[in-house]
């Protein structure tokens, strides 16, 4: 500036207020204003002042948030010079704590402090004589984007190619989550295809749809309004399993029917137990041990009943109940109780012996009055038929619903093109003329008064019950049980034992045990 009025006017610089300044300056006129205390000079427009530290400013302070990484908030300054001293030639603005500073020649500056949270900011201006006192504070809450989550670990189970992934939530960058970001990385270096957590207070989450047989790691980041943090260190390294997912039908063997006693029908023996098990799953390597149950044996007198078949099973999961004995022939005989169980004598009016549920169903009952007869075993399908006047009843129907089974590796009893497993025995009968039937499914027939006395034994592998005997005819045995065991498509098990058949069918492939053995999958 240049001042133009020298020398110094007579008597001396004005002086007065601020209200009392010259009503016509022209530029270079110099008034020492009383007020403040400063010496002031007209530079045209305003009396400005000249020989005094920079005014105090005031400031407000905006949040930046966005894109801010976690540990560095930042504030947007906007500020506005004071009037009370001389102009600024740059301004510093500082935090209440931390120590936090920024500097700048113009009205606005950004200034970082350390993580998010709430701050007092103050500025004050400089010029060459000097620095202001402290301006008006003012606080500002600071955000930015969350903190990296704490890594856990991915673990696998035996029976899914899911892999859970944990992991604890770090400081949220002072705003709430949008979400939880879960990546795999193929051999520890390839990102992935992400996945979201369920919620954002989420601490696990199961990934789905990777890759048997691969190995991956993981990490996890969060988001907030602000933008998406930085990823969690990795997980450590897992292998998806390979699992291999099965269907397994078993069937235990059938009981015996019970032997005739004098002049007297036995009950015919209950079918074996009879359980499918759909969409069971394990892990290539696993080995499951198979049981098959043995048929039930034909005793050899009236007054105890036929034998109980022996129970099946494969692996720890699945086991079927033998098929219950048929009563004997003798006055007090009872039927034995199994996974179908057996028809009751006929020497008097009995009831037949109870399944087991969801596996077999009860024995008909026998009667004594009126013609003594022998109930049927009960089937898998469907209870024993009462003893009715003379006649026997018949064995109980064996499950037809999963006929396919059969038909891929031709077992079970084939009825017109329907395949059936576990039916009952056939009641003791005391007219002649007429055959009590085993139930379709492997059941043997009853015996009848005057002709063929012995009862007929259950179908091998098809769990089927005995036919019960008359007047001294022995009792026939049960039919011993099968396992089935498919999985969809060509498949050749890592190894077996017991000699299974193996037949692919209807786009399954079938392994078929009739004795004990073992399978590694």
């Amino acid at each position: 500036m240049t001042i133009s009025q020298f020398p110094i006017p007579a008597g001396g610089i004005p002086t007065g207020d601020t209200a009392g300044r010259p009503a016509n300056p022209v530029i270079g006129d110099v008034y020492y204003n009383g007020e403040t205390g400063i010496l002031e000079i007209f530079d045209g427009t305003n009396f400005i002042p000249c020989s005094a530290p920079a005014a105090a400013p005031t400031i407000a302070v905006a949040d930046v948030g966005t894109s801010v990484a976690y540990g560095s908030a930042q504030g947007t300054v906007t500020i506005t010079e004071g009037t009370s001293g001389g102009p600024a030639d740059s301004f510093i603005i500082s935090a209440s704590t931390g120590g936090y500073t920024a500097t700048t020649t113009g009205t606005t500056v950004t200034i970082t402090v350390g993580n998010n949270g709430s701050y007092t900011f103050s500025g004050q201006g400089i010029n060459n004589f000097g620095t202001s006192v402290v301006g008006p504070a003012t606080s500002a809450t600071l955000t930015t984007v969350p903190q990296a989550p704490t890594i856990g670990t991915a673990t696998t189970s035996a029976v899914t190619t899911d892999v859970t992934v944990t992991w604890t939530l770090g400081n949220n960058g002072g705003k709430n989550l949008s979400s939880i970001t879960i990546t795999p990385y193929l051999n520890g270096t390839t990102a992935q295809t992400s996945q979201t957590a369920a919620t954002t207070s989420s601490t696990s989450h199961s990934f789905t749809g990777l890759t048997s047989g691969s190995a991956y790691t993981f990490k996890v980041k969060t988001t907030n309004a602000n933008g998406t943090g930085l990823e969690s260190s990795a997980t450590n390294s897992v292998t998806v399993p390979t699992i291999i997912v099965y269907d397994v039908m078993v069937v235990a063997g059938g009981g015996a029917g019970g032997k005739g006693g004098n002049g007297e029908p036995a009950g015919g023996g209950g079918a074996g137990g009879f359980q499918v098990f759909t969409s069971q799953a394990t892990t290539a390597g696993a080995t499951s041990t198979v049981t098959v149950g043995a048929a039930g044996a034909a005793n050899g007198g009236y007054d105890a009943p036929g034998g109980q078949g022996g129970n099946s099973s494969f692996g720890s999961l699945t086991a079927s109940v033998g098929g219950g004995g048929g009563a004997g022939g003798g006055v007090s005989q009872s039927a034995t109780t199994g996974g179908s169980g057996g028809g009751a004598h006929g020497y008097n009016t009995l009831t037949g012996a109870n399944g087991t549920a969801g596996q077999g169903n009860k024995g008909g009952n026998g009667v004594g009055s009126g013609g003594p007869s022998g109930g049927g075993g009960g089937g898998a399908s469907a209870v024993g038929t009462n003893g009715a006047g003379e006649v026997g009843g018949a064995g109980g129907v064996g499950n037809s619903s999963n006929s396919s089974w059969g038909s891929a590796t031709t077992s079970g009893q084939n009825v017109s093109g329907t395949y059936y497993f576990a039916g009952g025995g056939g009641g003791g009968n005391w007219t002649n003329g007429v055959t009590p039937n085993g139930g379709n499914g492997g059941g043997g027939s009853g015996g009848k008064f005057g002709a063929t006395t012995t009862g007929t034994a259950g179908t091998a592998n098809t769990g089927g019950g005995g036919g019960g005997g008359v007047n001294q005819g022995a009792a026939g045995a049960g039919g011993s049980g099968i396992i089935l065991m498919r999985v969809s498509g060509s498949y050749t098990a890592a190894g077996t034992t017991g000699s299974p058949t193996r037949v692919e069918s209807g786009g399954y492939t079938y392994y078929k045990w009739t004795g004990t053995g073992s399978i590694t999958f």
